[in-house]
């Protein structure tokens, strides 16, 4: 899969100068979003299909800071999916330096939020996931 590439704008930084570190949370679900358009099943798709995916823990280790203008790569690779919890691990680079890495964990729940096995309900999906799975 393609790196998620953006840059830092101005509005995410902080009176340092610095991007905030909140943003990074929501670069990871910008990735994500792009990470599961790249698979074939988009957030619209999965929606469509009865899907939705909550963020069950997130957390991030920031190595280095960006400023405005800056522009990362992040790499989302799925570390752990075994029919019903989703780990994906998130690289964040600039200028071929890592800058952050982070993790989130989702399940997978119908719209009334009653858990679905995708296995059972998605087989395609379920084999996509596992197939890209350590």
């Amino acid at each position: 899969m393609a790196p998620y590439k953006r840059k830092v704008q101005y509005h995410e930084t902080d009176k340092m100068g610095i991007a905030h570190h909140s943003n990074f949370i929501k670069w990871m679900e910008e990735s994500r979003v792009d990470f599961l358009d790249q698979m074939g099943y988009g957030y619209v798709k999965l929606e469509e299909e009865g899907i939705i995916s909550p963020v069950l823990s997130v957390e991030c280790e920031y190595k280095k800071p960006l400023h405005f203008g800056d522009e990362i790569e992040i790499s989302p690779e799925i570390l752990e999916f075994k029919g019903i919890r989703l780990v994906i691990g998130y690289s964040f680079t600039h200028n071929g330096e890592t800058v952050a890495v982070g993790k989130s964990s989702h399940c997978f729940l119908t719209p009334e939020g009653k858990p679905i096995a995708l296995k059972r309900s998605f087989p395609e999906f379920d084999a996509a996931l596992k197939k890209l799975a350590p």
